[in-house]
């Protein structure tokens, strides 16, 4: 396995990527399965506020791995406090993991639900320079997740970036995407989980306090299917379907998961 070419499929998938990449199998990996059973109500857990410039999108590309959208965070414009942070967090960019099918493609599972899909706003901390210092601290990153589940209706809040796809089919494609609010993403309830974790995806830095939001957002299963048309094929490739590029649950390893809900 080259050292550039880690994915999802079964030569490069999640199984192989400690080979190159040996934080991987770290202690303090994610995505992790959340049981409520184990999970500890902690009252001092405050609420967590962002306050994103619309000005700040950037643009929206397919790097063959996943779907993002990239914001300027030169300087504090969009910016997540509260919860369990100290200080403010510099939103950078949000991507999504998703399946071939509605009935799986987040990475968190919860009590053995898996939703469609699972969107995450990645910040950083800029109290440690740049992205690339924030990476190797332990308050480094702090990543809100959001559930995706299939719902009947036709929800607005994903339509934005969905409107985009056909402009970004293939890997390497980018689109501009300007004046977008990604707080149109939060559910209604600021209820959360948060715990301390790693990246996704290599090289799975453990930098990341995960800030995990109970309330799943719906989205139509025509959205899902948008999304499912992305390709991780270059231009001129043979079509391979851009689906499941989430990696599976990883050991909790004594870590605790604390709730700001009873």
């Amino acid at each position: 396995m080259a050292q550039s070419v880690w994915g999802y499929d079964s030569d490069n998938g999640p199984e192989r990527w400690h080979e190159n990449y040996p934080m991987a199998k770290g202690d303090k990996q994610s995505p992790i399965e959340i049981n409520s059973k184990d999970v500890r109500h902690d009252a001092s857990l405050g609420p967590w506020h962002a306050s994103y410039d619309p000005g700040a999108a950037k643009t929206i590309l397919n790097n063959g791995r996943t779907c993002r959208v990239v914001f300027d965070d030169t300087f504090d414009r969009s910016v997540l406090r509260g919860g369990p942070l100290t200080g403010a967090y510099r939103l950078r960019q949000l991507h999504l993991h998703w399946g071939s099918s509605d009935d799986h493609g987040s990475e968190h599972v919860i009590d053995g639900v898996k939703y469609a899909a699972e969107l995450h706003m990645v910040h950083w901390n800029p109290k440690h320079g740049n992205f690339a210092g924030a990476l190797k601290q332990p308050d480094g990153v702090a990543v809100v997740g959001i559930f995706l589940k299939v719902g009947k209706a036709l929800k607005p809040e994903m339509k934005r970036i969905l409107e985009e796809i056909d402009n970004i089919k293939t890997k390497g494609k980018e689109a501009p995407f300007q004046h977008f609010d990604p707080s149109i993403l939060f559910p209604k309830s600021r209820d959360y989980w948060t715990y301390h974790g790693s990246f996704t995806t290599p090289p799975c830095e453990e930098c990341i306090t995960w800030i995990l939001l109970r309330e799943p957002i719906e989205v139509s299963s025509d959205q899902m299917a948008k999304l499912r048309s992305l390709s991780r094929n270059g231009e001129n490739e043979p079509v391979n379907p851009l689906v499941d590029n989430w990696r599976p649950p990883q050991p909790v390893k004594g870590r605790i998961v604390r709730a700001s809900f009873k």
